[in-house]
């Protein structure tokens, strides 16, 4: 089971992004990487000169990076952008389809967890245009997941394995509307909360998580215990998604548990500390719901 840690998906300060993937090149444990802008072309060029750099430490410390596409396209410089990533040499990422338009035909590409592969259809049409890796939707259940990678074959697939789920990309900007702000007047407000901003009911109950034009989860997905069903159904890799803090002791705990030095139940209660929203879930796989917990009630929140 091999370890991915995906794209930065909150707005960090360049220098603390340089320092992430300068300490990240030097961390044992994880095969792959996926760089760039997910969520909003806005937030790229405070850090895209140095996105080189980053690339070649990366690869020097014997990562596979890759490159990912933004998650919704829809402006002219949007698609220039994305037109440009088949340029930099690297994998691309695919999280908007309309990106398959931008990559020469037959070009390597890997299909990210905001595509819609939902079905064996989808999976079959993505490898004949070039997929060679698929990081399936967090929302889908086990039996979905099963289904999915046999029908990938060779192919290797991955789960969300660890962070706050994506749930919704939107042309309209959560953070900007909360403080009152029009979406082109921003003045990115978003990096006030790096790891999303919570949102509850008007019960108190914890609810979602903003991130600029993304909707996150409250809660933060841990696939610990699940790990033996992913094993057995194909799946070859889990997706460990950034966070500010505590992220590097989140994946020594995730190497030990797929390595087998230590328990799911263990690494459980000893990542818990570092969970964005402070509660696990994992029951888009298997439980009643999204927001369920397959482990010890005890490791499932603070």
């Amino acid at each position: 089971m091999e370890l991915t840690v995906g794209p930065v998906m909150g707005f960090w300060d360049a220098a603390a992004w340089s320092d992430f993937y300068a300490k990240l090149a030097e961390t044992p444990g994880v095969k792959r990487v996926v760089i760039g802008e997910l969520v909003c072309s806005k937030r790229l060029p405070f850090y895209q000169m140095r996105l080189p750099e980053a690339i070649e430490r990366l690869q020097a410390g014997g990562k596979v990076v890759a490159v990912t596409s933004l998650a919704l396209v829809t402006l002219k410089r949007e698609r220039k952008q994305t037109a440009e990533l088949a340029d930099m040499g690297l994998e691309v990422e695919v999280n908007d389809i309309t990106a398959l338009a931008h990559l020469p035909e037959g070009a390597a590409f890997s299909a990210g967890p905001l595509i819609n592969v939902y079905n064996e259809g989808t999976v079959a049409f993505l490898k004949a245009r070039g997929a060679v890796r698929f990081c399936l939707p967090p929302e889908l259940p086990m039996a979905s997941v099963e289904r999915l990678a046999a029908a990938a074959g060779p192919v290797p697939v991955e789960v969300w394995g660890w962070g706050r789920l994506p749930l919704a990309i939107s042309g309209r900007c959560y953070h900007a509307r909360y403080h009152d702000r029009a979406k082109d007047q921003c003045q990115f407000v978003c990096a006030d909360d790096p790891d999303g901003l919570a949102v509850d009911t008007l019960d108190g109950q914890e609810f979602l998580a903003i991130n600029g034009v993304q909707t996150l989860s409250a809660q933060c997905a841990n696939m610990a215990h699940t790990l033996p069903r992913l094993k057995s159904a194909g799946v070859s890799g889990l997706r460990l998604s950034p966070q500010t803090q505590g992220f590097f002791e989140v994946i020594s705990l995730f190497d030990d548990l797929v390595q087998g030095r230590i328990s799911a139940e263990e690494m459980s209660a000893k990542a818990l500390p570092h969970a964005p929203g402070g509660a696990f879930c994992d029951g888009f796989l298997e439980g009643a719901a999204g927001v369920s917990w397959s482990g010890n009630p005890l490791h499932a929140q603070v």
